[in-house]
Parts: structure tokens; C-alpha cells; sequence
């Protein structure tokens, strides 16, 4: 108010000395008089509003909140709920982690499929490839991940995966499967899955356990459904993969299982070792459905070993280098008939039944054993990986097919616990981690070149001699070649495969084996949080 009454002096004496009319005074004053008529009426809504507020206090305090401090109020809740603020749990800290893949791949058309001894559209007959060339848009993975901090001790983790309800989908890098064990008859039930859209069991759970860690020094202990640790790549997040999809023998361990493990670490995590004990229902073969999300198939449980040595690890002259091996072994089946349905001349058991699961005892094991070598120097960008892997068990009677396929007595009723065998080489070269990412086009340094070799034995039918009991196994080779587009690393990527399938072919033992056209091409869009 002191600072107006200043003012009207000051523009009176102005107006005075610049000889100003009376008229014009007259103006001026009654324009000053407005604006401390409206200050007068902004302070007494102050007014106003600090007594509000002072009633306000008043009854928290009755009420026995203490004072209350609507501004610092009003500023708490803008830090914690505004623009950029964290996201909080009321107990612990919460990380939400996502993946987003969407592909689109195309087929070699073939409406033959890889058994050449059947007629197409003929009832009982018909080994077609239709089901499993189609070009197609699919949701590959969405994954959404919570993982929960409860102190510096616990934590508890699920992830789900909606896109694991899709079905019928053809598998890569042969859409003939990790496993071909029979044909693919027009008129059967593989048909009528792409035609409705239906399929085998959807296991939108992937992971849910609880882990302890850091209380005993160098260890951490998980329980609950999560991935055996076995070899490398199939271990490895999907986001994280050189190419679009694993190579055949890691897609085998690409499951989820019930169980326990710990894990040890030393020398900055350049020496690990896991112990842990699983469920693992069914058989290794995969022709018992999958580990996760099921009760388990036998009392007994799997034994799973890993030890991982770092012998070079990040150094500026020689670069990386990471050797595991890994071995899982168990008593599978249960309660199983042990009849040989005469296939070596013994009919004393013919026609013997059981109670129970009707699966033979086996003694099932897998070993997996993987290198890796990232070189430093003027190679530097330069990455090479492989991987073995060994398994032996035994299939779900009725699993596997002879030759001809049409024929009953071909069907393998009980089988022989056999092995199959596989591996995979691949490399490739980053631009952005290259001695050259400073000397080439700014467009040209996110692109990664990468090729794979793999083989696995993964064509299953009966013996030629004895059908019933014995498994004779063929090997597929597969070639891919990638081009990756990094946008801002693994987060949000760009994949372009092209795989060559090349399976057995008629001369593998006169078992009229066709070579299917089934040549893929896959593009991977990516986003990861």
C-alpha cells in the first residue's frame, strides 16, 4: 500500500512539473484508486484463506494428526505421483521388466511332407507339409516381468507370457520341429489345429520362485518354477539371442521346471557352479509334454550340475572367454508295463497290463557343455559361440512311427530308452563394438552380421528289424544367416534371418525319407524393458 501512495505522489509531482492539466490529475488518481480497490480485495481474500486454513489446523490437531500443512502437502504428493516420478511398492521395490517380439516369416511352399511313402488326401495317409508352410504376422513372445526386493536378503520374481496361448504355429530354424517322430497326416489332428487355431497345452507361466541371497556369502538359493540352468544359449534371455530363435538342441532346454537350486560365485562371478533338484515330468525326448506348470510323472527327481569358468574375462588384449558344462540325470517313468510286445520272440508277457502311468523306469540323462570367445584388439566386435549337447531317455509308447508309416505294426509300442546327439557353431561381427565404429557412416555402425551352422538328430522312427522296441534316429543340418539393426542395443532391435533346412534325404538307410522345401525367412521387430 506504501509502495501506491509513493507512486500517486510521484506521478502527481510528475504531472505537476510537466504541467500537466487538472483534467489530466483527475484521470490518473481515479486509475490508481482501482488498483488499491483491488488489492484491498485480493488481501482480504487472503485473509480469508489463512483463517480457513487455521480451522483446518486446528481440528487436525483435535482430531490428533498434528498440524497440517496443505502446501507441503501439495508439494509431497507432485514429487511422488508427478511427471518422471518412481514407481513404488509399499513393501520392498518393485522392477518391471517387458519383452515384445513380433515376427513375420515366410515358407518354402511344399504340399509334401518329409514321409514320400504316403498318398496325399488319401483316409489313413497323406504326410503334408500345408500345415507348417504358411507365410504368417505372429506374436512371438510377451513376456512381463515382476520382480519384487522385499529387503537385501529375499526376492520373488514371476513372469508371464501371453503369447504361449498361441498355437499351431511352425517351429524354426526347420519347421519340421526339434523333434519329427511320425507324419503329418492331412486328415489328422495337426490339421485341424491350424484350421481352428487349437494346439497342445497353453503354459502362460514361466517364471515364479523365491530367491535368497547375499545372507550366506558367495550363494544364492531359488525355489519355485524357473529355467535348469543347462548350457548357454538356452538359458539365455530371449532378448539377448544372436539370432531370432535358439538353435534346435537349446530350444530342448528352453523350458520351465518345479524345483530347487543354488547357486555359487567367486573371483568377480569368473568361477559359478549350480546344484539343484528338479521335478522334470515326462522324458527329455519332449514326447511327454513340457516341465512347467504340471504335476510331476514318477517319484524319483533329477539331479543338475553346472560349473562355469571365466579363464579371460574382459581384457583389453585377449578379450573374453566362458566354458560350462552342465548335466541333468534322473530315474523317469513309473509303474510301466515291461511287456516287449513280442518283438524279440518272448511272449510270456504278452498282454500284460498295469496300474498306474504305464511308463517304464528309465534312467534319463542330458549333458550340455558350451564355449564362448568375445576377442579384443583389432578384432574387437568379432563373437564366437558353441554348444554340445547329448541325451538319452525314452519316448511315450506309441511316440515314434516306422516305414511305411501307414502301417500299424510300424507303431512303437515299447520303446528302448535311445541317445541323439547335436551341436551348433556360430559368429558373427558388430560394427559398433569394432577398432572402426568412428571411421565408417553413422548408419552403417548399428548393424551386426552373424551366421550359424547346426545339426541334430532329430528325426526319430522305428528299426527296420525291430519296430516295436528299438529307435533309429537321422540328423538335420541347418544354416542361418542374420543381419541385426541395433536402434539402442537389445532393447529395440531389428533381426533378419534366413535358415537353409537340409534333412535326411531317400539315401539314409532306403527309408524313402523325403527332402522337403522348407527354407525360411524370419524378421524379428524387438522392444525389451
Amino acid at each position: 500500500m506504501r509502495r501506491l501512495v509513493s507512486c500517486m505522489v510521484f506521478c502527481l509531482l510528475y504531472s505537476a512539473c510537466a504541467g500537466g492539466t487538472e483534467e489530466a490529475l483527475s484521470e490518473q488518481l481515479g486509475a490508481l484508486r482501482k488498483e488499491i480497490d483491488a488489492l484491498r480485495k485480493e488481501r482480504s481474500e487472503q485473509a480469508d484463506l489463512r483463517r480457513k486454513v487455521e480451522e483446518l489446523q486446528k481440528r487436525q490437531a483435535t482430531i490428533g494428526g498434528g498440524p497440517l500443512d496443505l502446501a507441503g502437502k501439495a508439494g509431497a504428493a507432485a514429487e511422488k505421483y508427478g511427471p518422471n516420478a518412481p514407481v513404488t511398492t509399499k513393501t520392498g521395490k518393485l522392477r518391471v521388466n517387458g519383452l515384445v517380439q513380433v515376427w513375420y516369416y515366410t515358407i518354402q511352399n511344399d504340399n509334401l511332407g518329409f514321409f514320400g511313402d504316403l498318398t496325399p488326401g488319401t483316409p489313413g495317409g497323406g504326410d503334408s507339409n500345408e500345415t507348417k508352410d504358411n507365410d504368417s504376422f505372429r506374436i512371438r513372445r510377451a513376456e512381463l516381468k515382476f520382480t519384487l526386493d522385499l529387503n537385501d536378503y529375499v526376492r520373488g520374481v514371476i513372469m508371464f507370457d501371453p503369447a504361449r496361448e498361441a498355437q499351431s504355429f511352425p517351429n524354426f530354424s526347420t519347421n519340421l520341429g526339434t523333434q519329427l517322430r511320425g507324419r503329418t497326416a492331412e486328415i489328422s489332428s495337426a490339421v485341424t489345429n491350424v484350421q481352428s487355431g487349437a494346439g497342445g497345452a497353453s503354459r502362460m507361466l514361466k517364471d515364479a520362485y523365491v530367491q535368497f541371497h547375499d545372507f550366506v556369502p558367495h550363494h544364492e538359493f531359488t525355489i519355485g518354477q524357473f529355467k535348469p540352468p543347462l548350457g548357454d544359449e538356452g538359458i539365455r534371455s530371449a532378448s539377448d539371442l544372436d539370432f531370432a530363435e535358439r538353435a534346435l538342441i537349446t530350444q530342448l532346454v528352453d523350458f520351465r521346471d518345479l524345483g530347487i537350486a543354488t547357486r555359487g560365485y567367486w573371483w568377480d562371478d569368473r568361477f559359478q557352479y549350480w546344484l539343484a533338484v528338479f521335478n522334470a515330468p515326462g522324458n527329455f525326448h519332449g514326447s511327454d509334454g513340457g516341465y512347467n506348470d504340471r504335476s510331476d510323472t514318477n517319484d524319483a527327481k533329477d539331479l543338475l550340475a553346472r560349473v562355469l569358468l571365466r579363464p579371460l574375462w574382459k581384457d583389453p588384449t585377449w578379450g573374453s572367454i566362458e566354458l560350462s558344462w552342465s548335466s541333468q540325470f534322473g530315474i523317469h517313468g513309473e509303474a510301466g508295463n515291461p511287456r516287449d510286445d513280442n518283438d524279440d520272440g518272448d511272449v510270456s508277457d504278452a498282454g500284460e497290463s498295469v496300474d498306474g502311468l504305464n511308463r517304464r523306469e528309465t534312467w534319463a540323462i542330458r549333458h550340455y557343455a558350451a564355449m564362448s570367445y568375445l576377442p579384443s584388439g583389432p578384432v574387437k566386435g568379432w563373437w564366437m559361440h558353441g554348444e554340445w549337447a547329448w541325451i538319452k531317455d525314452r519316448n511315450a509308447p506309441a511316440a515314434v512311427r516306422g516305414i511305411p508309416q501307414t502301417d500299424a505294426a510300424g507303431i512303437q509300442t515299447s520303446p528302448n530308452p535311445f541317445s541323439v546327439s547335436g551341436w551348433y557353431v556360430s559368429t558373427g561381427y558388430r560394427i559398433s563394438d569394432s577398432v572402426w565404429k568412428e571411421k565408417v557412416p553413422g548408419w552403417f555402425r548399428p548393424f551386426e552380421f552373424a551366421y550359424r551352422c547346426e545339426t541334430f538328430q532329430n528325426v526319430a522312427v522305428s528299426d527296420l528289424t525291430r519296430p516295436k522296441t528299438r529307435t533309429d534316429v537321422f540328423a538335420s543340418t541347418i544354416q542361418t544367416a542374420g543381419v541385426t539393426y541395433y536402434i539402442q542395443g537389445n532393447n529395440a532391435k531389428i533381426q533378419a534371418n534366413y535358415m537353409w533346412a537340409d534333412e535326411p534325404d531317400a539315401g539314409d538307410g532306403g527309408r524313402g525319407f523325403r527332402e522337403v522345401k522348407n527354407d525360411s525367412f524370419v524378421v524379428n521387430f524387438q522392444v525389451a524393458w
